[in-house]
């Protein structure tokens, strides 16, 4: 199975971790000692498991990375806070971003999916059928 920039980020720092003798097992918090079993925890934290539906890959891959981000693996305790930055950086460039337009680089404002979800949510009519200028003059005040 092909996995994204940080599924395979995280895979390398679960691997990294057994490599270094700090990768620990679950619940037993014991010392992961065979390759295999480093390998199926990897797989398994970066949601890239095929002994699980593609819903609690999803879910097992969002929890993974709210651990990365707050410094709660082996790795960022052992070697500190530069590892963790390394990890996150090797994930970062899969994240999605907004858009911008025009030449100058600069975000727009909200996404589309946003003002539409403001729209359901003032229950404006006709609002599946508006562009995204068209929500912003909607919602008014360019949907902020």
């Amino acid at each position: 199975m092909r996995q994204s920039k940080g599924q395979k980020a995280t895979t390398e720092r679960v691997m990294h971790e057994y490599k270094k003798g700090e990768l620990e097992s679950g619940r037993s918090g014991q010392k992961v000692k065979s390759r295999k079993q480093a390998i199926a925890i990897a797989l398994s934290e970066s949601g890239s498991s095929n002994r699980k539906s593609p819903k609690k890959n999803r879910a097992t891959l969002s929890k993974t990375k709210a651990k990365e981000r707050t410094g709660r693996t082996a790795e960022a305790q052992k070697e500190g806070r530069s590892a963790q930055r390394r990890t996150l950086a090797k994930g970062a460039a899969g994240a999605p971003r907004r858009r911008s337009t025009g030449a100058s680089g600069r975000v727009t404002g909200p996404t589309k999916t946003e003002l539409m979800e403001r729209a359901k949510t003032r229950n404006i009519a006709g609002r599946s059928r508006m562009s995204k200028g068209e929500l912003q003059r909607a919602l008014g005040g360019g949907g902020r």
